[in-house]
């Protein structure tokens, strides 16, 4: 193998005399030091993966209406909220036809709360067979219609009612805001509806019993039955007589 000089780069004829005698030495093949695991994958080289899609999001929906509206202008004082309970159009999503208004002076002996006024009452509030059977309740406690305040949850008669919407939409609120008006010695609220308003779950409570808390203070109260399960049920009528009893002697 000869060069042309001292400084002279190779020519292919001695390249190609080098690789040739390499190749009769039996190396055929390039060799590293440093060791490589065979049986890996090859790495494969992608380009960047772009971002995730995230779809737009729709806004949020605007707040619910409370019924009654903004409960800071609820009135204060119990004739104007009867005034008020006939002609606010926010108690009713704008409904004002066919409206009941609630009967009775503050401070009654006894207030009865049902869940709305009876198919039958125009100008006054269970004026119906309802209302036939609660007069009789109130007599036989001694309770004179005059010494009793008498109140619905709902302003008219409403068959079939999305209690859960109403719960949700401040009806519970609304009530005890009604009760702290009335300022009743005591209250018997009639059916299922009417005592989850005021918290009382009679599927979880056997106790007939509870305490009302309102902004101006505490009434005790009798949970009863629906005047509509009391009608023509002498057993439920029984049970609602001795449950009467023992909160009179309480």
């Amino acid at each position: 193998m000869s060069f042309s000089g001292p400084s002279a780069a190779p020519d292919a004829t001695a390249i190609a005399a080098a690789l040739q005698w390499w190749r009769e030495a039996g190396v055929e093949h390039s060799y590293a030091d440093d060791a490589a695991c065979w049986l890996a994958a090859p790495e494969v080289k992608s380009a960047a993966s772009p971002a995730a899609y995230v779809p737009p999001q729709p806004p949020a929906p605007p707040p619910r209406a409370l019924i009654g509206g903004d409960p800071a202008l609820w009135p204060q004082h119990l004739g104007t909220f009867q005034s008020w309970w006939l002609s606010e159009p926010a108690l009713d999503a704008g409904q004002v036809e066919g409206r009941i208004g609630p009967r009775g002076d503050a401070g009654a002996a006894m207030m009865v709360l049902v869940d709305h006024p009876e198919a039958e009452d125009r100008e006054r509030l269970l004026s119906g067979p309802l209302g036939k059977l609660l007069g009789a309740i109130l007599a036989a406690i001694g309770i004179a219609p005059e010494q009793a305040y008498f109140a619905s949850a709902l302003p008219r008669h409403m068959p079939h009612p999305d209690w859960q919407d109403l719960v949700e939409t401040g009806l519970a609120e609304l009530t005890r805001h009604h009760i702290a008006l009335a300022a009743p010695q005591r209250l018997i609220a009639f059916g299922s509806h009417v005592s989850s308003l005021l918290g009382h779950d009679p599927a979880k409570s056997a106790d007939s019993f509870t305490q009302i808390t309102h902004s101006h203070g505490v009434v005790s109260a009798l949970m009863a039955p629906g005047l509509e399960d009391l009608m023509g049920r002498p057993r439920v009528k029984a049970r609602l007589w001795q449950a009467l009893l023992a909160w009179q002697n309480a």
